[in-house]
Parts: structure tokens; C-alpha cells; sequence
């Protein structure tokens, strides 16, 4: 018998609404109804008598009086009214539905909104049900030949059953309870076949009592059939390890074990020029590196290089399958891949050990450090593949970030404190050190992008007519008696292109160039005049010297610079400025640590005052503030200046040398908080934004005595972690510290939610050709993509003077007295004799002068300069005069 499709059973019961029960006409006239059941239903569900086409005779329709359907379990219901409004119950089956439905017109079904050849109404009801196949429901076999079936198998089991007895028990005439009961058995057996988690239906359970998974439990959420084994699936030629750190490769290059090298392979033609290379690959076979797997004649037989290697002759057109090796194009991802730079292209480096090697640089749009992240490698086993990531994926092409306009790696960790030791004033290097540091540069690099200037002539390709090679270096020393000493400068400058840069990162608020702390970077022609190169200027910033070699020099240039940079900086800190941080470098003076004491002291004596006040009701409240408000607010700002106060102090105690005083001057890690921390207070603990709560009867800790509103009391910890914290501020510390673990994992959830629902709406977007942003169906998100048309990768923030004259002048040379617009001065006397007599001209041009001076003057101020994300149209000209 017809059965209910339990994913349809809400759009039959509109159908049934919208259709006559007796005759299958819609109820109401098809004129002004758009094909939309949504629509007709909406003007249907109402109407309780067949009205039909309106004709020149009347309504065509039955007339008949229409029952109210309702949804009970998995059935239907109708409720018909009598003569006497007496109220019968009609339960409609599957049957009973398909028989109305098969009268339903051709026209109605077209206004219904079906498709006559692929979507009849009477097909949303089961006649036929389609078995899949035993791949889809595999039966497993167990211990001494036993089966073990899956859910489906089971169910259709069931099905068939049902049906069975069903045709029997109405070929015998069995009574009508009878049958219904097994229609409504068949009806339950399909619908849970299909879903078996239907509300207000229990569920269809195994004899173990674990509810059966249906199919659409196989289809739905992320470990469904869609999003687990289509959209996302596992793959052949990938391979995961730990990552690890490496200082001597390459920004772009990946450092890969041996082992997967020799399991990872690609397909890899013969050609005539090819053809020797692979015959030495195939004769090195699959246990040395690089070898060769397999090889794959023309008629598609597939030979295994572990037995038959000897008696194999290469020809052209068989396919060798060699294994990985140096310069290899692979794919490297980091999950979870939260934007595009999460999946970048490298080469291989094949190198001993079983981990994956990166340059820490590259960690950056990674997210990924070294504490054990692994990472994912796939590799691509066409050319088509291999063109897609050298031209799209590299990591060069990634340096700059499409988010903030700005690049997404630059210098980090030891190689910014490095740079500090290295560009500081008195950095000297004699020859010997100047020629080690420079031996570590690979020069062979700068032969392959065209900058063999560098070594061999007096310039360089890419610096005009900077006279500064590798000669011209070793024969100007900044120093030359008693003993010819190079700067830190001088040897960096080497490694830079022409660029014209300058910033002021100085913590002393010196302004003049020549300043005490040589904080002004000036960088003229590539040549580094003055300042400490820092985070500031080599760092992931927008304008910084990545960014701007980035844009003029193009993305080969910006990854030698960096790599080279790497390679001075390690060589001089392995050779020549060892650095280390030791429990030396967390301890102030005497005198600080009692200046200190003092200011700690100070402030709780400042906090007993407040408290003294408020409890005799002489504190004042501050504005928007209740009167407890007031008191944390006022208590707050004490406890918080006492260790503002003393972080000062001490980092004014810390000497130049001051290894940790080093690192967060160079960026490199830290700020002043966490050595103000460290060296001597650690300061007030929040939760939830406020002091510790009191969270026994009126105090926090049981150590306490009651009503304590103390900064002890309340979490304020006064000891550094040098000196140690005691037991309850210990406490305190901890409170602080777990509430930040448990934002971390709510966090991670919350927004990762939201960044697949954000992906999801957008992921039709596109920029068609005309510029548009547009979605699958042709709907227009934006006219013109970021409303300006560009690249979100090749935009700077460049301060731009938006006019060139001050409102005085702009007034000097254009107004006038109350009759004419214009200065006699200013045109000739042709045209102010015709102004004079032109009243309606002269009405023009003084209105234009009126919007002028309100619009433009009274929104601007030309004593700023405003800054604007703009196109890199025009060179920064600020700088370009060094």
C-alpha cells in the first residue's frame, strides 16, 4: 500500500489544504495567484468550502463542505463536520491520500508549483521503496563465521515483513483493526527507515537497545556522509608530523624526513630530456633517496622497483613514479585553516630526522609554534597542481595579508634581538667577524633573480645607482686605525634594496634624529643612516620594510631579504654575541627594590583611607557611579598606580645590557608589564573584570577575617614573581589565570561556529568581471568590490594632505564685499565689467563660495594630516628626499 515519505508528510498536509477533499480542484480561483504553494496556501488554508473557477455561470467548484486536516504521529487526520455540527474523526492513510492526489489537474499542479515531468504531488507518497546496495549497508562477519547485519539491512528486513503479512491478512479478510495495525507497523518501519529521530515518534531500537541509524543520521552534521566523506575526505600522498624550528632554511622552504620522501612520490614522464635523470632514479630503487617506486609502462602494466630493477629499460612515454625531492612543490597546511595563509606553498628540503623543519618566520600566519603542533603535507601529483601553488600558494606570494592590509610575517624571536645587539652605536666588527657573518648570506640567490650586480659590479640591478657591492664593503671600513672596524650598519645595509624608510621608536621621547638612544631609523638608498632596527621596522607593520620591499621589489626580493637577515643574525649570535637570559637580568637595585617597598606601602595605607571613608560615609561618589562602584573604581586606580609605579622604576634600574630589558625593546617578546612583574610587583588579579569576590560568608579566603576590603584581601599580590607569591596570593593567581583558560575554550568554539556560518553565507560571493560582487543567482553584494576596486593586498596607509592652501587663503583670494563675488584683481576687466552687470551670474558664483566655505572649511582641518588606506599609486614622498 502508498506510505507517507516522513520528510514530505508538512507539504502533503499543505497540499490537502489547499485542494478540495472530494473533487481535488484548488478551493479558490486560479486568477492572480502566482505559482507558489507557499502563496496559495496562505489564501487556501481558510477557505472551508470548494469555491473552484469563477465561470459565467458561477464557481465551477463541488461545493462541498472541507475538512480541517491535522498531523497526528506519522498519519493525518481529518475532522469533518456534519449537518449538525456534530464533529467526525477520518484518519487518512497513505492510500486514502494518493487516491486525491492522482485526480489533482494538470493546470492545479503547474499553479501548485510542480514540475508535471519531474514532481507530481502524488510521487511525495511511497508506492515503490528503492533498496540500496550492500555497499551502502556492508554486513560485517564475525568470530566463527557469524554476520552481523547492519541497521539498514535490519530495517528493510522489517519493511518487507510487514508488507508481508499485510497482503496476507487482506487477502484473507482479516478484520479492519486488523489491518490498520499493520498499515500503521509498515508506516512506522519506513518512516524510521528514512529518520529515526522523529519528534513525539519513539525510536526503532536493536535488541541491544541502541536506536538504529537511519538515513538521514548517515547524511546529517559533520561526521555525515556530506561534510565527513565528501566535502571533506582523507587522501592519498599526505603526510603529518611534529614541526620543529630551523634556522638555515629557507623562508619558502619546508624541511622534510627521509622516510617521507621515499614514500611520497610523483608521476613523472620520460621525455628525451629527462630520460637520464630518471634511469639513474629507477637504478637508486625505493630504499635509497632520491629513488623511484614504481614505473608505468604505455600498456598500463605497473612494475614494483622492491623486485624487478635490473631488467627494466626506460623508454619514452613510460611514467616513472620518482620519489620527493629538493625544490618539490608540496602544499603545507596548519589546522585549523582559519584563512587562506593557513595553506601555503614550499619546497622540499629533504634533511635527516622525523620532523617537519620550517623557518620560524613562517610561523606567523601559521599560528603555529613548537610545543607540539603537527602539521599536514600534501603532494601534488600533476603539473597543473604544481603551476596552481607555485603561482597562487607560495609562500612569497603570501608575505602581504589581504585582512589589515598589511604583511603576515616578518622577523621574529631571536633574530629581533639580534638585530638590536647588532645596529646598536658602538657594534663594531673587525674583518674576520664582518667576513663570517658575511659568508653565511648564500649568494648564489641573488645570480637567480638578476642581482649578480651585488657581487661582481659596483651596484646593484635593483638600487639605481648605489655604489655599494660586496667589494665596495670590504674596502670603506667606518673605522680604519688603529684597526679597520665595520658597524652593524654597514654589513646589514649590504643585504638591502634601494628603499627610502624612516621611523621613530624611541621609549625616550627624544625627537631629533641624532638622539642619546639612536631610536630614529633613517634608512637612505638602502643605506641604514641612523636607529635600531626593531619589530618597528622589520616586523609584521604596515609601512614597515617588508611591506614596502614587498611592493617595490616584488615578493622574490622580500623572502632573500628576510632569509639574509636570518643568516647575519644567527651567525653573529652564535659566533660573536652569545645571548641568554639569566635570574641576573629579573633583579633590580637595592635602592628600587626599597623605592619599591615604599610605593606598595603607600598605596595600602591610600586603600585603608578609602575604606575608612567609606565606612563613615564621607567618600564621594563619582559621577554614574553607585556608592560601591565608587569604591572599587576609586581602590582600583590606587592599587593599579602603586604597580604602574613601581614596574617604572624598576625597568629605570635595568641597565642597557639588561638581557630582558633587550627583548621587549626589540620586540621580540615581552612587554614592560611582565618586567614589572617579574622584577617587582605582580599586581591586582581580576575576575570577571573585578576584584576577587568574597566567595565564603564575606570573605575570599578563609584566612581573612570578614568584611576585609584590603587589597590583600581582595587579590591584589604585591610580592614579584622573583621574591615568590605566598599561599593566598598564590590562590589569587591561580583564579586570575583559570578564568583566561576557560574564555580560551569557550572562545575557540563560539567563533569557530561562527566563522562556518560566516563561510557558508558567503561562499557564492565572487568578483565578476564588471568588478561586482555578486552571489550564485546573480545577486548584487557590492557595485564595485571594497566600494574602491582594489586589492586589499596592495594597499598602503599613506598620510595624504587632502588641500593645499588654509581657509585664510582659500578667503584672501576669493571673497568680497556683499556685492560681487569675485576681487577685481583676480580676472581680467572684461570679465568684471560683465560680472558687474550679470546679477544672476554673480548670484551663482557667491553661492558656490558660500558651499565651499561651509562644506569643505567646516569639516576640515588643514593643520592635520589624515590618514587613507590608498592604491600604491605614488611613492611614499615623504620619505623619498633622504
Amino acid at each position: 500500500k502508498p506510505m507517507f515519505h516522513v520528510g514530505y508528510i508538512s507539504k502533503i498536509k499543505k497540499i490537502l489544504e489547499c485542494i478540495c477533499f472530494y473533487c481535488s480542484r484548488l478551493k479558490v480561483s486560479r486568477k492572480n495567484l502566482k505559482a507558489d504553494l507557499n502563496a496559495i496556501w496562505a489564501v487556501s488554508k481558510g477557505k472551508m468550502v470548494c469555491e473552484g473557477e469563477l465561470t459565467e455561470e458561477g464557481f465551477n467548484g463541488c461545493g462541498n463542505k472541507q475538512p480541517v486536516i491535522k498531523k497526528e504521529g506519522l498519519n493525518l487526520v481529518a475532522f469533518m463536520k456534519g449537518e449538525d455540527n456534530s464533529e467526525g474523526k477520518v484518519i487518512l492513510n497513505g492510500e486514502k491520500v494518493h487516491s486525491i492526489f492522482k485526480k489533482i489537474s494538470d493546470e492545479d499542479i503547474e499553479v501548485l508549483g510542480f514540475d508535471l515531468a519531474y514532481s507530481r504531488p502524488e510521487w511525495l507518497i511511497l508506492t515503490v521503496l528503492l533498496v540500496p546496495p550492500p555497499s551502502v549497508r556492508p554486513s560485517i562477519v564475525m568470530e566463527g563465521m557469524l554476520r552481523a547485519e547492519d541497521d539498514l539491512t535490519h530495517k528493510l528486513s522489517d519493511i518487507i515483513k510487514s508488507n508481508t503479512y499485510l497482503k496476507k491478512y487482506e487477502m484473507e479478510g482479516a478484520p479492519g483493526h486488523i489491518i490498520r495495525d499493520y498499515e500503521q507497523l509498515l508506516q512506522f518501519h519506513v518512516a524510521t527507515l528514512i529518520d529515526n529521530d522523529i519528534s513525539g515518534q519513539p525510536q526503532a531500537l536493536q535488541k541491544s537497545g541502541r536506536p538504529l541509524k537511519s538515513i538521514s543520521a548517515r547524511l546529517k552534521g559533520k561526521e555525515g556522509r556530506v561534510r565527513g566523506n565528501l566535502m571533506g575526505k582523507r587522501v592519498d600522498f599526505s603526510a603529518r608530523s611534529v614541526i620543529t624550528a630551523d634556522a638555515n632554511i629557507s623562508l619558502e622552504e619546508v624541511g622534510v624526513p627521509l622516510e617521507v620522501a621515499k614514500i611520497h612520490t610523483f608521476p613523472e614522464k620520460i621525455t628525451p630530456f629527462n630520460i637520464e635523470k630518471l634511469e639513474k632514479l629507477v637504478a637508486n630503487g625505493p630504499n635509497e633517496c632520491p629513488g623511484a617506486n614504481y614505473v608505468i609502462r604505455t600498456d598500463g602494466r605497473r612494475i614494483d622497483l622492491n623486485f624487478n630493477r635490473g631488467d627494466i629499460k626506460l623508454e619514452e612515454g613510460y611514467i616513472v613514479e620518482r620519489h620527493m625531492q629538493n625544490g618539490d612543490t608540496i602544499l603545507f597546511n596548519r589546522q585549523p585553516s582559519l584563512h587562506k595563509m593557513s595553506m601555503m606553498g614550499h619546497k622540499v628540503r629533504v634533511m635527516e630526522g622525523k620532523t617537519f623543519r620550517l623557518n620560524l618566520s613562517v610561523t606567523s600566519p601559521y599560528n603555529a609554534d613548537f610545543d607540539g603542533d603537527e602539521m599536514n603535507l600534501h603532494m601534488p601529483q600533476n603539473y597543473n597542481s604544481i603551476a596552481e601553488l607555485e603561482e597562487i600558494c607560495m609562500v612569497p606570494k603570501q608575505i602581504l595579508g589581504p585582512q589589515s592590509n598589511k604583511p603576515v610575517m616578518g622577523i621574529v624571536q631571536d633574530t629581533l634581538t639580534g638585530l638590536r645587539f647588532f645596529t646598536v652605536r658602538d657594534a663594531f666588527f673587525d674583518k674576520n667577524e664582518m667576513m663570517q657573518v658575511l659568508y653565511s648570506i648564500d649568494f648564489e640567490k641573488y645570480y637567480d633573480i638578476g642581482l649578480d650586480s651585488v657581487i661582481k659590479k659596483g651596484k646593484k640591478l635593483d638600487m639605481g645607482a648605489k655604489e655599494y657591492s660586496l667589494m665596495g664593503l670590504l674596502s670603506k671600513p667606518a673605522i680604519q686605525k688603529p684597526k679597520q672596524l665595520w658597524t652593524g650598519k654597514q654589513i646589514l645595509s649590504f643585504i638591502f634594496p634601494n628603499v627610502y624608510y624612516k621611523n621613530s621608536s624611541n621609549e625616550s621621547r627624544e625627537n631629533d634624529l641624532e638622539n642619546v638612544s639612536d631610536t630614529s631609523v633613517v634608512i637612505c638608498g638602502g643605506e641604514i643612516m641612523s636607529g635600531i632596527i626593531d619589530k618597528k621596522a622589520v616586523g609584521a607593520t604596515q609601512g614597515g620594510l617588508v611591506h614596502i620591499i614587498a611592493n617595490d621589489f616584488g615578493c622574490s626580493r622580500v623572502t632573500l631579504f628576510i632569509d639574509d637577515i636570518q643568516k647575519i643574525i644567527t651567525k653573529f649570535l652564535m659566533n660573536i654575541h652569545v645571548f641568554s637570559m639569566g635570574i641576573g637580568d629579573t633583579v633590580a637595585d637595592s635602592d628600587t627594590l626599597k623605592y619599591v617597598k615604599q610605593a606598595i606601602e603607600k598605596s595600602k595605607d591610600s586603600v585603608d583611607e578609602i575604606i575608612r571613608k567609606a565606612q563613615n560615609n564621607r567618600l564621594d561618589r563619582l559621577p554614574g557611579m553607585t556608592m560601591k562602584e565608587s569604591f572599587e573604581s576609586q581602590v582600583n586606580y590606587v592599587l593599579n598606580k602603586a604597580r604602574d609605579v613601581s614596574g617604572t622604576s624598576t625597568q629605570k634600574s635595568l641597565n642597557k645590557c639588561n638581557n630582558m630589558k633587550a627583548m621587549v625593546l626589540s620586540g621580540s617578546k615581552g612587554s614592560f608589564i611582565n618586567i614589572s612583574q617579574v622584577t617587582a610587583c605582580v599586581g591586582q588579579q581580576n575576575v570577571e573584570g573585578k576584584r576577587i569576590p568574597f566567595g565564603f560568608a564575606y570573605r575570599t579566603l578563609p584566612h581573612f577575617p570578614k568584611e576585609d576590603y584590603s587589597g590583600k584581601s581582595r587579590g591584589f599580590v604585591e610580592n614579584s614573581y622573583l621574591s615568590g607569591l605566598s599561599p593566598e596570593e598564590f590562590f589569587f593567581h591561580a583564579m586570575g589565570g583559570r578564568e583566561g583558560l576557560i574564555d580560551t575554550a569557550i572562545k575557540t568554539a563560539e567563533t569557530g561556529y561562527i566563522q562556518r556560518r560566516l563561510v557558508k553565507a558567503m561562499e557564492d560571493a565572487t568578483v565578476r568581471l564588471d568588478g561586482s560582487v555578486r552571489g550564485a543567482t546573480g545577486n548584487v553584494y557590492q557595485y564595485l568590490y571594497g566600494e574602491d576596486g582594489f586589492g586589499a593586498t596592495f594597499l598602503e596607509m599613506q598620510r595624504v594632505q587632502t588641500a593645499n592652501f588654509k581657509e585664510a587663503h582659500f578667503i584672501d583670494m576669493f571673497s568680497t564685499d556683499s556685492t560681487y563675488s569675485v576681487k577685481k584683481g583676480a580676472v581680467s576687466d572684461q570679465i568684471y565689467k560683465l560680472l558687474c552687470s550679470d546679477i544672476e551670474l554673480q548670484k551663482i558664483l557667491y553661492d558656490e563660495y558660500d558651499w565651499l566655505v561651509k562644506h569643505v572649511f567646516d569639516s576640515y582641518n588643514p593643520e592635520d594630516e589624515s590618514q587613507n588606506v590608498v592604491n600604491r599609486l605614488y611613492r611614499n614622498v615623504l620619505a623619498s628626499p633622504c
